[in-house]
C-alpha cells in the first residue's frame, strides 16, 4: 500500500461548508449565527435534531444556507437515524485534498464539496451508563457510530480541515473567522485535532470499561432469542 504523504497545505483555510451533528446542542444559538456572518456564502450540512435546531435558529435565514444530509448524499437516513453521514460523498469531502489533483477530480465527478469544518460531539454514552437502572441494550443503542468517524476522518485531516468537539471552544473559533476573513489557521486545527482525537479515545475506554464490568449472565438476560 502507497501512504499518501501530503507536502502542500494551505495555512488558513476559508471556511465553506460544514458539516454538524452535535447530540449537546448548547451554545448553537450563538456560534450557528456567527459562523453565518462571518463567512458569507457559508452552507451547513446536518442531520435529524441538529437539522432541527439549526433550522430554528436561523429562521428564514436557513433556505440556501442549511441542507440536510440526505438530500446532499441522495440516501434516505436509515430506520432509527442509524445510518446518517455514512457515505462515500460526505468522507471524500472530508478526507480530500486541496493539492491532490485526483482527489479534485473524484470531488467533480460526484458533484461533491470539501468540508471544511466538523461540528460534533457524541451520543451520551456516559451519562446513559452512569444512570442506576442501566440495561446493556440501553448501553449498546448508545454507542455513536456515524460521529466517532466523522470526528477521526476531520482529526486526522486536520491539515485542511477544522474538527470542533467542544461547545466551549465555539466562542474562540467564530472570534477567529470574524477577525481572519472567515478562515481558520492551521495553528487551530492543529490544537482541534488533538482534542479530537482525546474525545474518541475517552468515549471508546468509556464503552470498553462498561461492558468489560458486566457478565454474559446480564447480558444474555437482556433479551428473547428468536433461535
Amino acid at each position: 500500500m502507497s501512504l499518501n504523504i501530503v507536502k502542500e497545505i494551505d495555512n488558513r483555510v476559508k471556511i465553506r461548508n460544514v458539516l454538524m451533528s452535535v447530540s449537546d446542542k448548547t451554545g448553537l444559538e450563538t456560534f450557528v449565527p456567527a459562523l453565518v456572518k462571518a463567512c458569507p456564502g457559508v452552507r451547513i450540512y446536518s442531520t435529524g435534531g441538529t437539522y432541527a435546531k439549526v433550522k430554528e435558529i436561523l429562521g428564514e435565514g436557513a433556505a440556501g444556507t442549511l441542507v440536510a444530509v440526505s438530500d446532499y448524499t441522495g440516501q434516505p437516513e436509515m430506520q432509527g437515524g442509524l445510518v446518517k453521514t455514512l457515505d462515500f460523498k460526505i468522507y471524500l469531502g472530508l478526507l480530500s485534498e486541496t493539492y491532490n489533483d485526483a482527489h479534485q477530480a473524484d470531488l467533480k465527478r460526484l458533484d461533491a464539496q470539501p468540508i471544511d469544518m466538523v461540528v460534533v460531539n457524541l451520543y451520551p454514552f456516559r451519562q446513559t451508563v452512569a444512570k442506576p437502572d442501566v440495561t446493556p441494550e440501553m448501553a449498546r443503542t448508545n454507542i455513536d457510530i456515524g460521529g466517532p468517524c466523522m470526528v477521526r476522518a476531520s482529526a486526522k485531516n486536520y491539515l485542511r480541515v477544522a474538527s470542533v468537539t467542544d461547545p466551549l471552544d465555539y466562542g474562540a473559533i467564530a472570534t477567529e473567522l470574524a477577525d481572519k476573513g472567515g478562515t481558520i489557521g492551521l495553528d487551530t486545527r492543529f490544537r482541534l485535532m488533538k482534542k479530537a482525537f482525546a474525545h474518541t479515545a475517552e468515549y471508546d475506554t468509556a464503552i470498553s470499561a462498561f461492558f468489560t464490568s458486566r457478565t454474559w449472565a446480564e447480558v444474555d438476560a437482556t433479551y428473547v432469542k428468536k433461535s
